[in-house]
């Protein structure tokens, strides 16, 4: 019964503090210093009048010391099963064989495991298992509460670090009236009161720069956003971005934000910048290369790509690769998407892909030397897409005309296009001076950084298929 287990516990230390604190206690000596802890039984070893635990929390492990002379309810104590929650009291000692260990004096039971969560030393090796219940994995993989705790450690540095840039955090709506800032499949729910449908939101672009616009001007959203696309390692339909703005920046501006960002929570957080991620190294020191997205097709092909090439040799080369065409695709797209399957996945990088076809990129600004192209860059490591930015584009009149040719895609048939907003053409209407924006995908970022080669090892709780009934 609930009733028979305590409503609180003080716990005055932690197994992490406790192994700092005394580190240099030798063994068979005590410390004369009396500490209360509490975690879940993990081990036990009992040797007659003698039974070790080793308790675990949050923090690390740290070994109970048991014994008939000096223990209370000791046989109590040894009935205790595997991931039971237990509280104990008792002075901090060093075994003889040299084992950190609370002597226990006084014990509490807490909460009783009902299920068993695999033993420390096998875990949950069933894959369905560990990311559908995770609060048992990360009893069992001590590497999957580094990879949570890692993530929490990354985007509290990520703050620290823009704040002290001085940008200012926000937070925007998650229901959109529009589902814009990115070509995406949106997921539609249904607001009773008002009698509308409404969109998660797909990106959180448009929001923030009606925010620079009305005078705000570096602001940054670390927040979930919502796709309603399929399930792989690198994808999951609802995730993490960051997305900031800065006023009088542009996308050269981005790029150095971005390596010197990433590569600041490396090295606060992984304790570096040169990696290891799929068994090969990563180094994210900056600076990164920066190449342009032709100059990536002619290194990866052999083939020497341009905008002026008839659309009709472009499906040509792009059939030739394998890839399937669309008869709506201009240049532009055809472009794209033989960078995307040639050259990309072999981009080690970390690297910034420059310059991306205007027609494939409806938010960005005009490149101010190159016809057809746009000021955009994405920055690519390990083969994926980390970070999306461009110089922001600023004409009311032209974000009309490009909303109006992807209103269009979606009237034929393009579920990804982005419809028209009004209100944010409105506020360009206003003014929104020259600008730089970014979105970092928070989850690849700690994929990188702790080694992670599936997307659901960094979420806490992944979205899964429904279990068979």
């Amino acid at each position: 019964m609930s009733e028979d287990f305590p409503y609180r516990f003080e716990a005055t230390a932690s197994a992490g503090s406790l192994q700092e604190r005394f580190a240099q206690l030798a063994p068979g000596s005590g410390s004369g210093v009396t500490v209360s802890v509490a975690g879940r039984v993990l081990l036990r070893r009992e040797m007659g009048k003698l039974t070790f635990m080793t308790m675990g929390d949050w923090t690390g492990t740290v070994q109970l010391f048991a014994s008939t002379g000096w223990t209370s309810r000791f046989d109590e104590l040894n009935r205790l099963s595997l991931g039971d929650w237990v509280g104990a009291t008792g002075e901090v000692v060093r075994t003889r064989t040299g084992e950190l260990s609370v002597k226990v004096a006084s014990w509490a039971l807490l909460a009783k495991a009902q299920r068993s969560f695999g033993d420390k030393y096998r875990g949950i090796s069933d894959v369905d298992t560990r990311y559908r219940q995770r609060y048992a994995d990360l009893w069992a993989n001590p590497r999957s509460r580094e990879a949570l705790l890692a993530r929490s450690r990354a985007v509290s540095v990520l703050r620290h670090f823009l704040e002290a840039r001085g940008f200012v955090e926000v937070e925007t709506p998650i229901f959109h009236a529009v589902p814009g800032g990115a070509t995406a499949r949106p997921f539609v729910t249904h607001h009773n009161a008002l009698d509308m449908d409404l969109f998660l939101r797909i990106a959180i672009e448009l929001h923030l720069k009606r925010l620079v616009v009305g005078g705000l001007e570096k602001v940054f959203e670390i927040g979930r956003v919502f796709r309603n696309e399929g399930l792989s390692p690198r994808h999951n339909p609802e995730f993490t971005m960051l997305e900031l703005y800065q006023a009088y920046a542009d996308y050269h501006d981005m790029m150095a934000l971005t390596e010197e960002m990433v590569s600041h929570v490396a090295l606060e957080v992984a304790g570096g910048t040169k990696l290891e991620f799929a068994g090969r190294a990563l180094d994210l020191t900056p600076p990164w290369r920066r190449a342009t997205m032709l100059e990536l097709i002619a290194e990866h092909t052999g083939h020497e790509l341009s905008l002026d090439l008839p659309v009709g040799e472009l499906r040509e080369r792009a059939g030739g690769f394998g890839i399937p065409v669309e008869a709506s695709w201009g240049a532009g797209k055809l472009i794209l998407e033989i960078y995307e399957k040639t050259a990309e996945p072999d981009l080690w990088g970390p690297v910034f892909v420059m310059d991306y076809p205007k027609e494939v990129s409806p938010l960005a600004r005009p490149h101010r030397e190159k016809a057809g192209f746009v000021e955009r860059f994405e920055a690519v490591v390990a083969g994926r897409e980390l970070a999306n930015a461009f110089s922001e584009l600023t004409d009311p009149a032209e974000q009309r005309a490009n909303f109006e040719a992807q209103a269009g895609a979606r009237a034929g048939g393009d579920e990804e296009a982005m419809p028209v907003d009004e209100d944010y053409l409105r506020a360009l209407e206003y003014g929104l001076p020259p600008t730089g924006g970014l979105g970092v995908g928070i989850d690849r970022l700690v994929m990188l950084i702790t080694g992670a080669e599936s997307i659901r090892d960094v979420i806490a709780f992944p979205t899964l298929r429904p279990e068979p009934a």
